[in-house]
């Protein structure tokens, strides 16, 4: 082991040391997206999908919560507890599918089809989730949607998850979103179909995010909750994981024995990746950066995600 190296584990040991200590000193609840780096998923109280974090944080007894994620995911937690201190370790941290999906936009959209609900996919601001009419997660995208009275359905932002669920829910006419995950679209039909040819054993598994002309060669598609669930229960042994790779390392844990393989370097989320044990520290020890956001926004927000929140993944 060079100097380096040895200078690395110590310094990551320090913090993790000083991580739990300062955990347990303010009573605090760390939660950390399926996306985060190895390091933060491996000290987190809980890990997990949108859908299973907005759960967690709203049935935790803590009253202060370090929300490893992006934005998006700490302003629904606050909106969902207002009561308690949310703090996301990196102001920056954002979300360009959340940014894609602006309130003056969705208001024109209303006013085109104003017999419409508007479904917001958790991906979104907080402020475009107080103009709609209920949230859904990929988990539960499908059940949110079928749950409706309505005829017609606004799906924002992501149109590839929405074209998923209206493959799902053909007797809903779905009016979709021109935005999409970056990173998801990052993934082509000839990553894909290269990644098969040198792996023909493994099964290929995708998030509902992905392109069209990649969901179809997948064995199993469903959000990072539903894919962990799937692998374990599976009598596979090899997958192709159609998402960021930051899920490998629950993967990997919870199935030491099975291989994986990312079809691209290019499948990583930059902005899940900010949050470093270091700004995890610090975001504890200042009780930084606070999430909130405005009473009239989360009032109407709040009314979508609790909806959300009734409807089974």
């Amino acid at each position: 082991m060079t100097n380096k190296e040895q200078f690395d584990r110590k310094y990551k040991e320090h913090l993790q040391r000083k991580i739990l200590e300062l955990k347990k000193k303010k009573g605090a609840l760390i939660v950390a997206h399926n996306y985060q780096r190895d390091e933060i998923q491996e000290i987190a109280d809980i890990t997990g999908d949108s859908f299973a974090l907005a759960r967690a944080v709203t049935e935790a007894e803590q009253g202060l919560i370090a929300f490893c994620g992006v934005k998006f995911m700490a302003e629904s937690a606050y909106i969902l507890n207002p009561e308690k201190t949310i703090l996301l370790p990196v102001e920056e941290a954002g979300c360009p599918l959340a940014d894609m999906a602006t309130v003056e936009k969705l208001r024109k959209k209303k006013d085109e089809y104003p017999e419409a609900a508007v479904v917001c996919y958790v991906n979104s601001t907080a402020a475009v989730k107080a103009e709609s009419d209920i949230c859904c997660t990929s988990s539960n995208a499908i059940n949110v949607v079928r749950s409706l009275k309505e005829e017609k359905v606004i799906f924002v932002p992501d149109k590839n998850l929405g074209r998923y669920v209206r493959e799902h829910v053909p007797e809903k006419e779905l009016i979709l979103w021109d935005g999409y995950c970056v990173v998801h679209m990052r993934l082509t039909e000839e990553h894909v179909l290269s990644t098969l040819e040198l792996h023909p054993e493994a099964e290929f598994i995708a998030h509902p995010e992905c392109r069209k002309e990649v969901l179809k060669h997948a064995g199993f598609v469903g959000s990072t909750a539903a894919m962990i669930k799937h692998v374990k229960k599976s009598p596979k042994n090899e997958f192709i994981v159609g998402t960021e790779r930051g899920i490998i390392y629950k993967l990997k844990r919870d199935n030491p024995e099975k291989t994986f393989h990312i079809p691209t370097d290019q499948f990583i989320c930059a902005n899940m990746k900010l949050t470093t044990l270091g700004w995890l520290a610090r975001a504890l020890e200042k009780e930084v950066y606070r999430i909130t956001v405005p009473d009239e926004i989360a009032f109407k927000a709040k009314k979508a995600l609790s909806r959300m929140l009734e409807v089974t993944a």
